[in-house]
């Protein structure tokens, strides 16, 4: 099972909608830096990732939401807040990661 992390904000760069495309049912998604915008309730990206989140474990790092003042923000429902112990976590569960860039 791949780790597929996405690090661009989903309003200036395709890489989210490329990720959730290709990634295989059950494949893990971690949205770290800028992604992170695309984890917040209320934006464009929620019904894609609300619909991706049937197929797909997601995850948010904690601390970019932090250094971008979102932490006070409502996340998407079932959407999964991790640190960065939690971030390798999710690396050393997986076989593989996919970087999207």
């Amino acid at each position: 099972m791949l780790l597929h992390t996405v690090n661009k904000s989903p309003f200036e760069k395709t890489s989210l909608e490329s990720c959730l495309r290709f990634a295989q049912t059950d494949s893990s998604i971690l949205l770290y830096e800028d992604a992170v915008y695309a984890a917040l309730q209320g934006t464009q990206c929620e019904s894609l990732i609300t619909q991706a989140l049937k197929t797909h474990p997601i995850y948010v790092l904690t601390p970019d939401l932090h250094a971008r003042g979102l932490n006070d923000k409502p996340l998407i429902t079932g959407i999964q807040a991790v640190d960065y112990v939690g971030f390798v976590d999710l690396v050393v569960a997986h076989h593989a990661v996919q970087a999207w860039v």
